[in-house]
């Protein structure tokens, strides 16, 4: 109706971005699984050393979101990646080498986990800037899905495999795969052709950072997806923070029974990305963008409901719902984004975008206060409220009305 019936055939250089993208999630996903399994079982960390292991692998989004996206604006972006991918599978394989030494400490493991999340940040601001110099825009939806597919695979089976290993091999093989993945995921950079574009030199950073965010913040179809994406990792990480204990105590799950229903995330994020395109071609676009912050919302009144009807297939189906939904929302706000943003922008732009992630720590942080002071049964209910204005946020904006992917910007 609004898109082809068929979706439409992708250039070769994108599809070795996606196995690109494939090798490289995989890679990021095995390490950061890995480097606390390691920490606990081979150099006897405690929580509190784990938690400043967590912190040092993601504070790199914090610190380098913005300046990655200007150097993305500036640069190659085929470059950018396989320069940052190439820096991650050399932190992989120091691990792997101390490891193999036995010189490997948790401060070094730590240091180099942070080199490794700076080619991570690199990588993902970069890689949605490059997908439409790659792909026609009517193909956009249809790309964005095959590297959030990509994504999801990563997510749900990174961490097993990590895990598995660690526990066949002792865990530094795991950093040794993760490492040969990440080179892998080089390898095909090096296959993609990039189309020339006109490169930005000489102006001052700051300027460069004024403009993208001016363009984000000011423009009336991406400053509500922004906010809507800042209020649900917010609300989500709050859901988070108190589950696992109020699985365990107020809905007598063991611990196979948690790790099922947090499974269930995962199964949800793979239906999503399948499904994804063929949504977008058969309803109109904002409705399709509102999907994704409608089934948040529905999935944290689910979770609500086992307060009064304590069932784990209730939890489970909350975590399918929060699974299925958020991606159908990346994956057409990243189309939505790259349609409306001017090319010399791209890189900014989805730098800012995953500047709304620093809301996950925070969110937690609040569900960790307020699970303690008022019981993790008002934490989600505090969370379902944020849920609740994260929905409202997007309907009242005019991403809702639109009928139609907009047409992309010169």
């Amino acid at each position: 109706m609004f898109q082809e019936s068929a979706s439409p055939r992708l250039p070769a250089s994108f599809n070795r971005l996606a196995w690109s993208n494939l090798a490289a999630q995989s890679a990021e996903q095995i390490g950061l699984a890995a480097a606390p399994i390691v920490a606990v079982l081979a150099l006897g960390a405690g929580a509190g050393a784990t938690g400043l292991l967590q912190t040092a692998q993601t504070l790199p989004f914090l610190l380098l979101s913005i300046p990655a996206g200007v150097l993305a604006d500036r640069a190659s972006r085929r470059r950018l990646m396989a320069g940052a991918e190439a820096l991650r599978a050399l932190s992989l394989a120091g691990v792997l080498t101390l490891a193999h030494l036995n010189l490997l400490t948790l401060p070094l493991l730590a240091l180099l986990g942070f080199i490794g999340a700076c080619g991570t940040v690199a990588y993902s601001v970069a890689s949605p800037a490059l997908v439409p110099a790659l792909v026609p825009a009517g193909a956009l939806a249809a790309a964005n899905g095959r590297i959030e597919l990509a994504r999801t695979v990563a997510f749900a089976g990174g961490p097993a495999l990590a895990g598995a290993l660690v526990g066949w091999t002792g865990g530094a093989p795991a950093f040794g795969v993760a490492a040969g993945l990440s080179a892998a995921a080089v390898v095909l950079l090096a296959g993609v052709r990039e189309p020339a574009r006109p490169l930005i030199a000489g102006r001052r950073v700051l300027h460069d950072l004024r403009d993208g965010a001016r363009f984000v913040f000011g423009h009336p179809l991406l400053r509500p997806v922004f906010l809507t994406q800042l209020v649900f990792n917010t609300a989500f990480f709050m859901l988070q923070a108190v589950y696992v204990p109020y699985a365990v105590h107020h809905l007598g799950l063991s611990a196979f029974g948690v790790g099922a229903t947090l499974a269930t995330y995962g199964v949800g994020m793979v239906v999503g990305a399948l499904l994804t395109p063929r949504i977008i071609r058969a309803l109109p676009f904002g409705v399709v963008v509102v999907l994704g912050p409608i089934a948040g919302l529905a999935a944290a009144a689910v979770m609500v409901l086992t307060i009064w009807i304590p069932v784990g297939a209730l939890a489970g189906v909350s975590f399918f719902l929060i699974g299925t939904g958020p991606i159908v929302w990346v994956i057409s706000t990243a189309t939505l984004r790259q349609t409306v943003t001017p090319r010399d922008l791209l890189g900014r732009a989805s730098a800012i975008n995953i500047t709304a992630y620093g809301a996950r720590p925070v969110g937690a942080a609040l569900g960790a206060l307020l699970g303690a002071v008022s019981g993790a049964e008002t934490c989600l209910v505090v969370a379902a409220a944020g849920f609740l204005v994260q929905a409202l946020v997007i309907l009242a904006s005019p991403v809702r009305r639109l009928e139609r992917q907009p047409a992309m910007v010169g």
